[in-house]
């Protein structure tokens, strides 16, 4: 498949992530035909981006088709039903799909493509609305080698860094290793700043020996100083935090693995939820923690 035709690109769901990786795509050059489950108005500088009123228009002779959903609901609806990805895309088109999901759910995903002659990727992505904005997402990926080798150069027209992790499913089997160390230190993050709190540290004070010890990390540098403040503003839907902890939890016990701090985890998170913080950053869930402790 040559590089001129990779010009032309699919692109289904178009939400917090999906508008960032759309915005780089046309940046890049490429010709976007995008279609979202809910409709919802191009902002500014998108013009060069067709919406079609279908999957089936927005995938029509696509070589490419960019997919980016919630979870493994939306994809079995999207990709999967009478009407979707899979019943309209031509033979040969190449299907990446950067959702979160279930690592078990991708191999039904990647036979169902092969069965319908299609070819099928796993590539979810680490960032958030930032690091999409800016084409600075980090792809981890699955299939076959020379799908993946097809589909690189339009995966790095939204990345920092894209991984070739193995065959079909182990990109979304490194996404959940990755999003369990993000959901722990989301939660350790959350209960230090808590007691900072209640020692009486100084924000300012604090965040800078955090941000230059050797235990720092990007999301403790970034979050941290958002939470002292009070500014929980959706980047990564705290809704979708507990989607990924709990799809952590089934594929570890699928897998034999004991992972009972990621358990301690979800349950918190469903306690943010249950508070009515689903709709805020994932980093909410320190708003809950702050309560608990009495800040």
């Amino acid at each position: 498949m040559s590089d001129a035709r990779l010009r032309d690109v699919g692109f289904v769901g178009f939400g917090i992530m999906g508008r960032g990786m759309v915005r780089n795509l046309i940046a890049a050059g490429h010709a976007v035909t995008m279609w979202n489950r809910t409709v919802r108005p191009l902002p500014e500088g998108f013009d060069a981006c067709k919406v079609a009123s279908s999957i089936a228009a927005a995938v029509k002779d696509k070589p490419i088709v960019v997919v980016c959903l919630t979870g493994p609901d939306a994809q079995r609806d999207t990709l999967l039903g009478e009407d979707g990805v899979f019943a309209h895309a031509a033979r040969g088109t190449l299907v990446a799909d950067a959702t979160t999901t279930d690592p078990t759910l991708t191999l039904e995903l990647a036979a169902a493509a092969s069965a319908r002659g299609l070819r099928y990727l796993d590539t979810p992505v680490f960032g958030s609305k930032t690091e999409a904005w800016e084409g600075k997402l980090d792809f981890v990926c699955g299939g076959e080698r020379a799908d993946y080798d097809t589909a690189l150069p339009v995966l790095q027209t939204m990345a920092a860094s894209v991984h070739y992790m193995g065959g079909p499913s182990k990109g979304a089997a490194a996404k959940l290793v990755g999003n369990l160390l993000v959901a722990a230190q989301m939660v350790s993050l959350g209960e230090a700043l808590a007691m900072a709190k209640k020692a009486g540290l100084e924000s300012e004070a604090l965040m800078g020996y955090l941000d230059v010890t050797d235990f720092s990390s990007g999301l403790i540098r970034g979050v941290g100083r958002a939470s002292l403040a009070g500014d929980f503003s959706p980047h990564f839907y705290l809704k979708h935090m507990l989607k990924d902890a709990r799809l952590i939890g089934a594929y570890a016990r699928t897998l034999g693995v004991a992972t009972p701090s990621s358990a301690v985890t979800a349950e918190l998170y469903q306690g943010a939820v249950n508070k009515g913080l689903g709709d805020l950053n994932a980093s909410a869930l320190h708003k809950l923690l702050f309560e608990l402790s009495g800040t």
